[in-house]
């Protein structure tokens, strides 16, 4: 008996071992909370505690220049008073494992600008950053009556010529086991490059079913 329990048990152990990674719908709801319990911690335990605690480990961020982000947060104290943002709109891909925010941000001080996030989804399925950036503008841009969400359309097989997608490699193992993960979505693709004066380009593109719309393309001039 004892014999028979022990297989029983250690055949749920495989089936267990064997899963698929977690699927996930392209919900932009989820995102937008994601965004406003992220700005919530950062008024409620500060600034850099909040960034901190939403970054991935491969997080970066732009202070001007790109930083690991769990490098240049470590032991930072937060600011008085942390910058307070929201959303204007959230693009998410057909797999719901990826999604790019925009929107608004204001200083204590008054001055104003944009900022853009990448998020992924981690392991446990919680969203969390991975490309943090903005820039301050003369005025804020017209704040929408309501937030939307956009989600990508689904790719084919036939995938077309075009930049490498940002994010896992095709045929990396799930969790450290025998399982494939699936390869790239691709419906929702991102770069950050850095150019030749020392500026940024943030650009998001999302595919329509034919070709990729540019959703979003930030440019951010070199400090001076």
């Amino acid at each position: 008996m004892r014999a028979r329990v022990a297989l029983l048990t250690l055949g749920a152990a495989l089936l267990l071992a064997a899963k698929p990674p977690l699927r996930f719908q392209p919900d932009p709801s989820s995102v937008i909370a994601a965004e406003i319990a992220f700005n919530r911690m950062a008024q409620d335990k500060g600034q850099w505690t909040a960034f901190r605690a939403n970054a991935a480990d491969d997080a970066v961020m732009f202070v001007p220049q790109k930083v690991v982000a769990k490098d240049w947060l470590k032991g930072r104290a937060d600011p008085p008073a942390s910058v307070k943002w929201s959303p204007s709109i959230v693009y998410v891909a057909c797999d719901g494992n990826l999604a790019a925010s925009t929107g608004n941000w204001t200083r204590p001080d008054g001055s104003a600008g944009y900022f853009t996030t990448i998020w992924r989804r981690d392991k446990k399925g919680a969203w969390k950053w991975i490309l943090d950036h903005g820039d301050t503008l003369a005025s804020p841009r017209a704040a929408p009556e309501f937030l939307s969400g956009k989600v990508a359309t689904c790719k084919s097989a036939a995938r077309p010529v075009g930049p490498p997608p940002t994010g896992g490699k095709p045929g990396a193992k799930a969790g450290g086991g025998d399982m494939p993960l699936p390869p790239p979505d691709e419906s929702l693709m991102w770069t950050a490059d850095i150019t030749p004066d020392g500026g940024r380009v943030v650009t998001v593109r999302m595919w329509n079913g034919s070709g990729y719309d540019v959703v979003i393309e930030d440019k951010v001039k070199a400090a001076s």
